[in-house]
């Protein structure tokens, strides 16, 4: 893919986002045909926006959403300075057509993973986080079926990004949290909607933080300090709906508020 195929694919993908509305495919002459292509369209796209990467977001961490998707395996997608909201915001539902809100685990660096030869393991990533933080996740597509696509086309549109909540850094030790059996619960105007555990993200949470750092790695990208990684649901995806609020409960981790307009 030639980069003036790359900026017009990105340009056509941002300009759908702000105005959300979608198109079925994108064109023939900027379609990219692999992940390493989807990937340079989302970088483009960055660019466009002319808004800071804050970090990652990790989509189809669950068996199910990858079948629902249709896609091997995960997906990176950038996080954009001006889609990250604070705890308690107000989100414009207006044509999001997922419309579902996700409750995750989000995992801040203090140390950089540079982009390298050999993998990252398990120790040395977990080494490199210094926080863990709640999210709420709030994706939406700007294909009109984003089931049929395929994971380039995915990729290349921000991997379903949209807008996220962030919480406030978690006061308690999380590194005595056995993060994968702990257990989360999301409720839609006072009543449970949805609960799980952090072993719906790939088994483990840390196993999406270490495919990232290498997914990254391999790219030539990596994660830079201070990046913050959300790490996908852990819950069942919450069906929202404006006038909606929703609650998640992350336990010692925190809890997290977000409404609907």
């Amino acid at each position: 893919m030639t980069p003036q195929a790359s900026h017009r694919a990105a340009q056509l993908l941002w300009d759908h986002w702000q105005h959300t509305t979608r198109l079925a495919a994108l064109p023939e002459d900027c379609r990219p045909r692999s992940r390493v292509e989807g990937y340079a369209i989302q970088a483009e796209m960055a660019i466009i926006s002319g808004q800071p990467v804050v970090g990652w977001k990790i989509a189809a961490t669950t068996e199910s959403g990858q079948r629902h998707i249709n896609v091997a395996g995960p997906l990176a997608g950038r996080l954009l300075r001006q889609k990250v909201l604070a705890p308690g915001a107000a989100i414009r539902l207006g044509d999001n057509h997922m419309r579902v809100a996700e409750a995750e685990l989000v995992f801040r660096f203090a140390q950089a993973l540079p982009s390298r030869a050999a993998p990252y393991h398990e120790a040395e990533v977990m080494s490199a986080v210094d926080a863990v933080l709640p999210g709420i996740e709030v994706p939406d597509s700007r294909y009109e079926d984003f089931c049929v696509v395929g994971d380039a086309q995915l990729i290349a549109e921000n991997a379903c990004a949209a807008w996220f909540v962030l919480g406030e850094e978690a006061a308690t030790d999380w590194h005595r949290i056995d993060l994968k059996s702990h257990p989360v619960q999301a409720y839609r105007n006072g009543q449970l909607a949805g609960e799980g555990t952090g072993a719906m993200v790939l088994g483990d949470p840390k196993i999406a933080l270490v495919w990232i750092a290498n997914e990254l790695s391999a790219l030539g990208l990596g994660l830079r300090t201070g990046d913050i990684v959300t790490t996908g649901t852990v819950v069942i995806p919450v069906r929202v709906e404006p006038g909606d609020a929703i609650h998640c409960d992350f336990g010692v981790l925190g809890q997290l508020d977000a409404r609907f307009v």
